[in-house]
C-alpha cells in the first residue's frame, strides 16, 4: 500500500470493469480539492507512486489503483483478459468510481499507464475527465524493437531475444543482490541510488508471474499510434535519456505527434523508472499540470490554457 502522509484523508474502494474484473482503488487528500488520477505501469502497483502520493495529497486528491493483476487487484483467470480495451475499459471504470459527474483531473501514466491513456484517448468519458495528461517513461508502438536491454545491434535478433527476456517465463523469485542489478540495469540510470533500487525491485516481484506474462504478450504487439493522434487534451512527454525499456526515441515521437503538446522533458541520467528514481521532477511536472489546467474549488479547464 502506498504510504499516506499525516492526517491526509484516505480511503479504498473497488471499481468493477466493463468485463466484471475488479480494480483495488485509493484516494489520498480532501474531496474537495484538485483531482489527480496516476496510472502505474508494468509490473508496478500504486506503492510505485508512494513519493508522488506522499507530496500531491497535501494540497490535491490523488487517485491511484492497481491495474488488473497487479497488486491488490485480482489476476484474471485467463490471458484473454489482457488487451489495450482492458487498459481504457479499467480506467473508465475507476475514473467513473472516483469523479464526481463533469469533473475534471490530471492523469498521469508511467510506462503502460501511460499506453493506458492512449488506449482511453478516443473515449468520450476520457475526453470529458481529462484537464491534461503526463506521459512518463513511455512509447505507442514498436516497443519490442526499440527496447535496448539487450547490448545488440537494432534488428530481427534483438528484437526476437528481447521479446523472450522482457515475456519470460520463470518467476522472478526473492529480491537477491543479483536480481537488484539485474533490474538496476534494464530499468534504472546508472546513478540510481541503492535504497531506490531496493524498492524498485520489491514492487516489481512482487507483481504475479501470470500478469507479468499476460500484460508481456499485449506490450509485445502493442500498436497505439491512433490513440497518440486522437489524445487532444493538453500533453506533456516525460523521459529518462537512459531509458532501456522506452528510450528517448518514444518521447520524442510523441511530442511531434501529439495533438495539443505542452513539450518533452529529458531527465539527464535516469532510466525507465522515473517516478523514483526522478521523483521530485515528476511530481512538479504533475503539480504545474494540475495547477495550469484545473482551477482550485472548480473542475473546468481554465480559458486560454
Amino acid at each position: 500500500m502506498s504510504p499516506r502522509p499525516a492526517a491526509v484523508p484516505y480511503r479504498e474502494l473497488t471499481a468493477v470493469s466493463a468485463d466484471g474484473s475488479r480494480l483495488h482503488v485509493e484516494v489520498h487528500g480532501a474531496e474537495d480539492a484538485p483531482a489527480i488520477v496516476l496510472s502505474h505501469g508494468w509490473t508496478c502497483s500504486t506503492r510505485f507512486w508512494a513519493a508522488q502520493i506522499a507530496d500531491l495529497a497535501r494540497d490535491h486528491r490523488v487517485i491511484a489503483y492497481d491495474q488488473r493483476g497487479h497488486g491488490a487487484s485480482p489476476v484474471p483467470a485467463t490471458y484473454a483478459a489482457y488487451s489495450t480495451r482492458a487498459l481504457a475499459d479499467d480506467l473508465e471504470a475507476v475514473t467513473a468510481a472516483t469523479l464526481a459527474p463533469g469533473e475534471q483531473a490530471v492523469f498521469a501514466g508511467h510506462s503502460m499507464g501511460g499506453m493506458t491513456l492512449m488506449a482511453a484517448a478516443e473515449r468520450p468519458g476520457f475526453r470529458e475527465r481529462a484537464a491534461a495528461v503526463l506521459l512518463c517513461s513511455t512509447g505507442p508502438a514498436d516497443l519490442v524493437a526499440e527496447a535496448t536491454v539487450l547490448p545488440l545491434k537494432p534488428g530481427k535478433a534483438r528484437t526476437w531475444l528481447t521479446a523472450k527476456v522482457l515475456g519470460a517465463r520463470a518467476p522472478l523469485g526473492p529480491v537477491t543482490a543479483i536480481s537488484r542489478k539485474i533490474l538496476k540495469y534494464e530499468t534504472m540510470g546508472p546513478g540510481s541510488a541503492p535504497d531506490r533500487v531496493d524498492a524498485c525491485a520489491r514492487i516489481v516481484h512482487a507483481c504475479p508471474r501470470r500478469a507479468r506474462i499476460g500484460w508481456s504478450k499485449v506490450l509485445e504487439t502493442l500498436d497505439l499510434r491512433a490513440g497518440v493522434r486522437a489524445l487532444t487534451v493538453p500533453a506533456a512527454v516525460l523521459v529518462g535519456t537512459a531509458d532501456r525499456l522506452t528510450p528517448p526515441v518514444h518521447a520524442r515521437a510523441l511530442a511531434e505527434a501529439l495533438p495539443h503538446p505542452l513539450g518533452l522533458t529529458e531527465l539527464t541520467g535516469q532510466g525507465h523508472m522515473t517516478p523514483i528514481e526522478a521523483p521530485e521532477a515528476v511530481t512538479a511536472r504533475i503539480r504545474e499540470l494540475a495547477a495550469t489546467y484545473i482551477t482550485t474549488g472548480n473542475t473546468q479547464v481554465k480559458e486560454g490554457a
